[in-house]
């Protein structure tokens, strides 16, 4: 299958871009380097440096490559900055999905499956885990943005005959992962740990969040090129990992010496978030495979080639 990734550049896309090509497909990337690195990108694959919002070049792709599929990653990710500026979330992250619905639309591809959030979506839980029928209440113009096209894609389904798989996903992390960037704490404290510097803790670190390693939700897009009609499916474990507990596994992972630090609560978080995967796994045939502790070992072997 010809398949397009957007954010195949990225951090998740990348994985994506690699586990699409070990299944046979044929690849292409576009992506706006914005917060991707081309050297992440699979050299099987055929990169393009584009904006989304930036149609007239996104067509140009569409011409050259036909895609079947697209595997729809590329966003704005950072819940902070979309607290400052939620227009360019809705630019990047709604106006620039339309431009590619269209474009699909335009040019035959039959199937997108899109890269949703499970934390940000849901908002302050209701109740744990949080499934698919969770009410949706995004305290963020992040997790706003990124809702909004489930339902654009209800609609190009219902009126155009292009089909779907929403995935949300949870806490994704691993190698590739920028600690620098629109980064996860799990790469901010292994980078932290290896060099010895302080790794903060904020808050009380009772936190719970939801941790999968990159590869399993990899997986779980290519699932999704072949599995699910019009579907919705989180990726979660279905548990909640404390944010102490994680920082004593990745003490372990690293040899990090250091005591737990603790710094005021960062305002606005949700508390406590893990997500089902019930749905992956009777529709897509998917859960997770890799454990966290096992996930940990593997990024730090990572981040101690690089």
């Amino acid at each position: 299958m010809k398949v397009l990734v957007t954010g195949g550049a990225g951090f998740i896309g990348s994985h994506v871009v690699d586990a699409c090509l070990a299944a046979g497909h044929d690849v292409s990337v576009v992506d706006d380097l914005s917060t991707g690195k081309q050297a992440n990108v699979n050299v099987a694959a055929h990169f393009y440096q584009v904006d989304l919002r930036d149609a007239a070049a996104l067509e140009r792709v569409f011409e050259r490559e036909r895609p079947e599929a697209i595997c729809h990653l590329a966003a704005k990710a950072n819940v902070r900055e979309s607290m400052e500026k939620p227009v360019l979330y809705a630019e990047v992250n709604i106006i620039g999905s339309l431009n590619l619905l269209q474009l699909a639309r335009q040019y035959g591809a039959k199937k997108m499956v899109y890269a949703s959030t499970g934390g940000a979506c849901y908002g302050e839980p209701v109740y744990l885990p949080a499934d698919e029928q969770h009410p949706i209440n995004p305290l963020d113009p992040y997790g706003a943005s990124k809702h909004h096209v489930e339902h654009y894609l209800y609609l190009y389904r219902l009126h155009f005959g292009i089909d779907y798989v929403v995935l949300r996903f949870p806490n994704v992390f691993g190698p590739r992962q920028d600690p620098h960037g629109e980064a996860g704490v799990v790469a901010i404290w292994t980078a932290q740990m290896m060099a010895g510097e302080e790794a903060r803790i904020y808050g009380s670190g009772e936190q719970e969040r939801d941790f999968v390693y990159v590869t399993d939700i990899a997986r779980a897009n290519v699932l999704a090129l072949e599995n699910g009609s019009g579907l919705i499916a989180n990726l979660g474990s279905g548990v909640g990992t404390s944010i102490n507990q994680l920082f004593e596994m990745l003490k372990q992972s690293t040899g990090y010496a250091g005591p737990q630090v603790h710094s005021p609560a960062k305002q606005g978080e949700v508390f406590k978030s893990y997500i089902t995967n019930q749905v992956a796994r009777e529709e897509l045939g998917w859960e997770p495979t890799i454990s966290l502790q096992e996930g940990l070992d593997r990024t730090v072997a990572y981040f101690r080639q690089v």
